[in-house]
C-alpha cells in the first residue's frame, strides 16, 4: 500500500497542475502532538503567499473527500525554498552540475559525516560529487552510498 504522502501526492498533482504550478514534494509529520501535511509547490518565477493561498484554496475539498488521513492534522502550502532538499530522483536531474550538500548518518571511511560539491552522476544506489575546497589533493570526486545519506540539498551562496 502506498504511503499517505505517496496518495496525497497522487491526488494533488493533477489539480496543482492545472492551475499552473509544478508540485516538488509532499511530506507528513509528527512534530510533537501535532500532525502536518506540508504541500510544496514551485514555479519558475517562484511562489510568494498568493501562490500558496490559491493552491490551498484549491486542494483543500479534494483533501477532505480523499480523507487519507484520519488524524486532525495542519496543511501547510509553500516553497521548498532556495535552498531545496532534493529527495527525489526528479530533484537530483534538475540538479546535475550544480552545487549540493550531502549529510551522512553517521561518519565514513575518510571520517566525514558532511560533503559539499557539484552533483554529476546518480543512480538508484550512489551518487557521485565533484569536491570542492577539498584538502587533499587525491579526492577530487567521490561516491556515496545513498543508503548513508540522511539528506542532500542545494546550496545558495548569499
Amino acid at each position: 500500500m502506498a504511503s499517505i504522502e505517496e496518495r496525497v501526492e497522487t491526488l494533488l498533482k493533477p489539480t496543482i497542475e492545472k492551475i499552473g504550478y509544478d508540485l516538488y514534494d509532499v511530506e507528513y509529520a509528527k512534530e510533537g502532538k501535532n500532525y502536518f501535511l506540508r504541500i510544496f509547490i514551485d514555479k519558475p518565477e517562484g511562489i510568494d503567499l498568493t501562490d500558496c493561498e490559491k493552491v490551498n484554496d484549491a486542494i483543500n475539498d479534494l483533501l477532505d473527500e480523499a480523507d487519507y488521513i484520519k488524524e486532525q492534522y495542519f496543511l501547510e502550502v509553500s516553497s521548498p525554498g532556495i535552498e531545496r532538499i532534493l529527495k527525489k530522483d526528479k530533484h537530483l536531474e534538475q540538479n546535475k552540475k550544480k552545487e549540493i550538500q550531502i549529510k551522512l548518518f553517521k561518519k565514513d571511511e575518510n571520517g566525514k559525516k558532511e560533503y559539499q560539491g557539484m552533483l554529476q552522476e546518480f543512480d538508484e544506489e550512489k551518487i557521485e560529487i565533484t569536491l570542492e575546497n577539498e584538502t587533499d589533493a587525491n579526492i577530487d570526486k567521490i561516491k556515496i552510498e545513498r543508503k548513508n545519506i540522511a539528506q542532500i540539498k542545494t546550496i545558495y551562496h548569499w
